[in-house]
């Protein structure tokens, strides 16, 4: 069994982006900006943007956080939008989800210029991501893709189950997964109400947790050899910790890992090169390579 160690691949990405943008202002070219909206004071989504505003020092990035209340409304967080949209000096600019309920975060992503989309949420590049043309690819999805192919695990032809059906992972994932020139693989998607989701788990030569669910597969769902990818971060109490609690993935690790060919862990597989995609998202942005 071998850890598939996505603290360790990020970093090793961010070295090379780094190298590529001293590269860029050493050539008289623009440092690349990453800016952040950040509603409220949730703790995930600060510890989140925290992370990212260090990944941007790490890759030689400028970055702007940009801090609004819980109670801004929806017409004062667009005109934000707005005018991110229109600052020439800010290649790529993310909205932290989740918004407050009375923000329509819908709205707030189809204002996004598609172009500044580094998050990739945009319909403009879901579709294109969908069809296969060139586009920012959520951030997850792309680091996951990243990691699978610098471990040289083998997808196409392969039958990969993805559990879970949301917008920023499970549907992202499934379809770069069965394309020809990403994953080539033969993908079913499962979510909790699927009816025979352990019979497909057990035939799968790769699965992507992604059901939010902690500790949701067990030995008894995987086959051995497999290689298994768990996105899931639940924060679950634990007073050994300074904190009052860890993260928890949707795999239960300890009985898993024995079975598996590669596994990642929960901290350290997925969650890095999550802000890892996002920093390769915003250099595309600053080189225009996918939108002039």
């Amino acid at each position: 069994m071998q850890i598939i160690d996505g603290k360790a691949t990020a970093a090793a990405i961010k070295a090379e982006i780094a190298e590529e943008v001293k590269e860029i202002i050493a050539n008289g070219g623009k440092q690349p900006h990453l800016a952040a909206i950040l509603v409220g004071h949730d703790g995930g989504s600060e510890t989140y943007v925290k992370n990212k505003v260090i990944a941007c020092e790490a890759c030689g990035f400028k970055s702007t956080l940009i801090r609004m209340e819980d109670d801004v409304t929806e017409e004062e967080l667009l005109s934000k939008v707005n005018e991110l949209n229109a600052d020439a000096d800010v290649d790529g600019f993310i909205v932290q989800l989740p918004l407050p309920r009375h923000i329509d975060e819908q709205k707030v992503i189809m204002a996004i210029d598609y172009r500044k989309d580094v998050d990739g949420f945009h319909p403009v590049n879901v579709g294109r991501m969908a069809i296969g043309l060139p586009c920012f690819i959520s951030a997850t999805p792309l680091g996951i893709m990243t990691l699978l192919k610098r471990y040289g695990v083998a997808t196409s032809g392969k039958k990969c189950v993805v559990l879970g059906r949301s917008n920023i992972v499970g549907k992202p994932m499934a379809q770069l997964m069965m394309q020809k020139h990403y994953g080539d693989a033969t993908v079913t998607v499962c979510h909790s109400h699927s009816a025979t989701l352990k019979e497909e788990c057990r035939q799968a030569d790769i699965i992507i947790a992604a059901i939010g669910q902690p500790d949701f597969v067990k030995a008894d769902m995987v086959k051995e050899g497999a290689v298994i990818v768990d996105v899931g971060t639940t924060r679950v109490p634990d007073a050994t910790r300074k904190s009052g609690f860890r993260l928890n993935g949707d795999v239960k690790f300890d009985e898993v890992a024995p079975k598996c060919a590669m596994i990642t862990p929960v901290p350290g597989g997925v969650g890095p090169m999550t802000i890892c995609s996002l920093m390769k998202n915003t250099l595309a942005a600053a080189k225009k390579e996918y939108y002039q």
